[in-house]
């Protein structure tokens, strides 16, 4: 993210983005999930801190070797919170279509997540 115009998302937006990308691939360490979605970690820091203080995502430390690794995971609340408020915020608002276009199709163990042009839906299995 330069911090170009071009390269700007609505921190809303990059909510939404975590949270999918959790849903997706069930738990990610800190360094997966801040690359997946193309955030940068001190500046992006806090957007992470809110989204768990508002218990939308889970973090825990696992101890791999003589490291300490943060792992972060989805918490059903924050799966609603994406269904019910952030997908029809974004059909009323959608993003630039350069950034529509990204996301593919696919299924994920907690849930459906849907990608058609901006529209994502979460069914629960």
């Amino acid at each position: 993210m330069s911090g170009s115009p071009s390269s700007y998302r609505d921190r809303i937006y990059i909510v939404k983005d975590v949270i999918l990308k959790l849903v997706e691939y069930g738990e990610l360490n800190q360094t997966a999930l801040v690359s997946f979605c193309g955030l940068n970690l001190k500046k992006h820091k806090s957007i992470l801190e809110d989204i768990e203080q508002n218990e939308l995502i889970e973090r825990r430390e696992a101890t791999i070797g003589k490291r300490m690794v943060t792992i972060y995971r989805p918490t059903q609340k924050g799966i609603a919170f994406c269904r019910d408020i952030l997908e029809p915020y974004e059909k009323m608002f959608p993003r630039r279509k350069d950034e529509i276009n990204k996301e593919e199709n696919s299924v994920v163990e907690d849930g459906v997540k849907k990608v058609n042009k901006g529209s994502i839906m979460l069914i629960l299995i």
